[in-house]
């Protein structure tokens, strides 16, 4: 498959004709070959978007509403091609990938509701025969950057709330997955949406640096989300400080379920499968650290390495649960990370194979401060349980991390979850459900090494327009002077 550029409502070859391949993780062969912009191409779709935006800014909530219901109905109808750019070019299964389809519809029409919720305030004013109000008015051009492991849902709620806001997006698609991130171009413009409110630019992974930063710094540019790799959001955050553009950043995480001894098992068992093995771990809020009172950890660990051996890995074409990692160095990461934790006394319960691409589901029980897999974001579907004594050090362990995205606290006692629940630090937390759950009217993001900003709901008009002070005052009030 070949993928152009899409600048100003155009699909457009890159500077020199210049393209890269990705190549499908579990076959090795080329599953896209894509345009690789260069600077220039990247600053024209800052232009375009530019050239977009007082036309866009000015259009009435009914007809930006009208149009995103329109990109959820021509997404929905692309969603059988989608499933299969999924699993070509990062490995995914297909259940998961009609998932992100579906989703990223739901976030097109929240957003499309959103359109007539941008309002504002009438302020109390102590200047006599005056009216004061806060407004909330579109940024102008935003750029969003999205990754490869939920590509239809992160790349949607990259654009959604910015666009519905009244703002025009340039999307930088991930080296991943640049098909995928290209159709979500192709939808919009099948939806009828002006040329240049959404542009598409994709870039060989050897660009990336030079291009974003161009993207950032062009005058035009007056708003970043990114959704990544924490190390890569610092790089950004910075980039973007030098030039004062404000950021919303959605970045790791190391999610912690707590279980606690009064738990119902099976349910603990089957939340903590979902949330740790669900695309392969490749999700930032998957469950990364299994936290067990110590009195239950026996029984528990037996049931989840239990159903952790059941579930089929292999190629996502065939009925299985766990497809592909994204890469063949994610795969042998997860190889790196078990040696590790078994030479540390660690045990492995369930999985510890590799295939290629494809890992096996694999519980390490034991796990203790000095392996890798306490820290470290596996962002695979390698999983540690950590043992507890009581309430005070279940905490202290979620806590023990720089990260702070989702989490998860599993009790029959409501009021003894909830007090652990507030005492975690996290942006998310579900009791009684797993670590991974997504719904496009919520607040969705982290703290601490999770980034900060919200995407969803109401929570991301706050994310997408300013504040902006605006008075009618008496034209013959009286001054000092």
């Amino acid at each position: 498959m070949t993928v152009e550029l899409l600048i100003g409502g155009r699909e457009v070859t890159a500077q020199g004709n210049r393209t890269f391949e990705r190549r499908d993780p579990v076959t090795g062969d080329v599953a896209t070959t894509a345009s690789a912009a260069s600077v220039d191409d990247a600053l024209k779709a800052v232009n375009a978007a530019a050239a977009a935006y007082p036309d866009w800014a000015a259009t009435g909530p009914g007809a930006r509403r009208m149009l995103l219901l329109k990109a959820a109905e021509a997404l929905e109808a692309k969603t059988d091609e989608i499933i299969q750019l999924m699993i070509t070019e990062t490995g995914a299964t297909g259940p998961w990938a009609g998932f992100n389809c579906m989703l990223a519809a739901g976030m097109l029409r929240e957003a499309a509701s959103i359109t007539t919720q941008i309002t504002g305030d009438v302020i109390p004013v102590n200047k006599p025969g005056s009216l004061a109000m806060a407004q909330r008015k579109p940024l102008g051009v935003c750029l969003a950057i999205a990754p490869w492991n939920a590509p239809v849902i992160l790349g949607v709620r990259a654009v959604a709330t910015a666009i519905a806001s009244g703002n025009t997006v340039v999307l930088k698609a991930s080296e991943m997955c640049p098909a995928v991130h290209r159709a979500i171009g192709t939808v919009f413009q099948e939806a009828g949406f002006p040329d240049g409110v959404l542009n598409v630019i994709t870039n060989a992974p050897e660009d990336a640096a030079d291009v974003v930063e161009a993207l950032i710094a062009a005058p035009a540019m007056r708003h970043i989300n990114f959704t990544g790799s924490t190390k890569v959001g610092r790089i950004i955050a910075q980039k973007a400080a030098a030039h004062l553009k404000p950021v919303l950043l959605e970045l790791g995480g190391k999610a912690p379920m707590v279980i606690l001894e009064d738990a119902d098992l099976k349910g603990a068992v089957n939340g903590a499968a979902f949330g740790a093995f669900m695309n392969q771990g490749q999700i930032c809020m998957s469950t990364e650290r299994i936290i067990v009172h110590e009195s239950i950890a026996d029984e528990f660990a037996r049931a989840f390495a239990a159903k952790a051996a059941r579930l089929p890995a292999g190629n996502p074409r065939d009925k299985v649960v766990l497809g592909a990692l994204v890469t063949l160095d994610a795969a042998e990461k997860m190889d790196a990370i078990i040696a590790d934790a078994v030479a540390k006394g660690g045990k492995v319960l369930a999985g510890g194979t590799r295939e290629g691409s494809v890992v096996t589901a694999t519980v390490i029980d034991n796990v203790t401060p000095e392996m890798l897999i306490y820290q470290e974001e596996s962002f695979g579907p390698v999983k540690p349980i950590i043992r507890v004594k009581d309430d005070a050090e279940a905490v202290r362990v979620a806590n023990d991390t720089a990260y702070g995205l989702s989490a998860s606290v599993y009790s029959a006692d409501i009021s003894r979850a909830m007090k652990i629940a507030d005492q975690i630090e996290s942006g998310i937390c579900h009791i009684n459900g797993p670590t991974v759950g997504d719904e496009a009217q919520m607040p969705f993001g982290g703290v601490k090494d999770s980034g900060y900003g919200r995407f969803g709901g109401k929570a991301g008009i706050d994310s997408f327009t300013s504040t902006r002070w605006v008075t009618i005052e008496d034209p013959a009030q009286q001054y000092p002077f």
